[in-house]
């Protein structure tokens, strides 16, 4: 089959995926995204951004809304941390994103997949406030996604925000395209020079102390875990991680339980590293 052949039968038959962006280098990403405990790839998306390639185990394998679970993990990602993480979603009859910053609630848009818009327009402002997106051209750009598009199917919605993106420093890797599988989105992303693993518990040999130094001559996994608030930020991660995970093993939610997982290990890392200290 011809390369257009392969690309024309994607489009026919789109399948779930979904990308996750943190406005964080791989560095500084990758030790939260272990914590998920999820088979990803992670790779550099621009100067200042990473992307995580997911598997999609838990809406290929248990069969649940990818949407939920990306909302679930970009969450999980960005609570309590120093960046935002944005999650890209799409199946056979919807797309759309959810962004998450700190402890603010999540922001998202969707789309039918005829592109008919199906979320709140005033989200998209909040998202471009949140990002720090100029508030004219961008905004413009964002509100014609809004917009009904007779030309524009799921997909194109998501390829017209990665475009405005773009002006905030995201470069994807050439090769990723929305509606994609989350098979063959990994497939092009093991093909980049810098991506590598970003599974939970996977450290490869000499990834730890011996590497990298000492407990103590190491900055911690966050910068914010040596600053004076960095046991109240772990805390509230603990706080928010027990009925997360709570919510999320009464619904039978994997994406969301993982989610809580991970806050409560976020928290208990940051707990280990932050300095026993009274507040300036």
């Amino acid at each position: 089959m011809s390369t257009e052949q392969s690309r024309s039968a994607r489009e026919a038959q789109p399948a779930p995926g979904a990308l996750l962006l943190c406005r964080a280098e791989p560095d500084a990403v990758a030790p939260v995204a272990r914590l998920l405990r999820e088979d990803m790839l992670i790779a550099p998306a621009g100067e200042g951004w990473s992307v995580l390639v997911p598997e999609g185990r838990p809406w290929q394998d248990g069969g649940e809304p990818v949407d939920r679970v990306l909302s679930g993990w970009a969450l999980a990602l960005a609570v309590g941390a120093p960046w935002p993480a944005l999650a890209l979603w799409w199946d056979t009859e919807r797309a759309g994103f959810s962004l998450a910053s700190g402890f603010r609630r999540p922001v998202g848009y969707e789309w039918l997949a005829n592109g008919t818009p199906a979320g709140v327009d005033e989200a998209m402002h909040t998202f471009a406030g949140r990002l720090g997106l100029d508030p004219v051209l961008d905004v413009q750009s964002l509100d014609d996604l809004t917009r009904p598009d007779p030309a524009s199917d799921a997909r194109s919605r998501l390829r017209g925000l990665l475009a405005v993106l773009q002006r905030a420093g995201v470069d994807l890797p050439g090769g990723l395209a929305p509606g994609d599988s989350a098979e063959l989105l990994c497939a092009t992303a093991r093909a980049w020079p810098h991506t590598r693993p970003a599974q939970g518990g996977n450290r490869s040999e000499g990834d730890g102390a011996d590497r990298h130094g000492t407990q103590e001559d190491r900055p911690g996994p966050w910068p914010w875990a040596a600053g004076p608030w960095g046991r109240v930020l772990s805390l509230a991660q603990i706080a928010a991680g027990l009925p997360l995970t709570a919510w999320g093993v009464h619904r039978r939610s994997g994406g969301w339980t993982a989610a809580g997982a991970l806050l409560l290990a976020h928290g208990a890392l940051g707990l280990a590293w932050a300095p026993v200290r009274p507040l300036d």
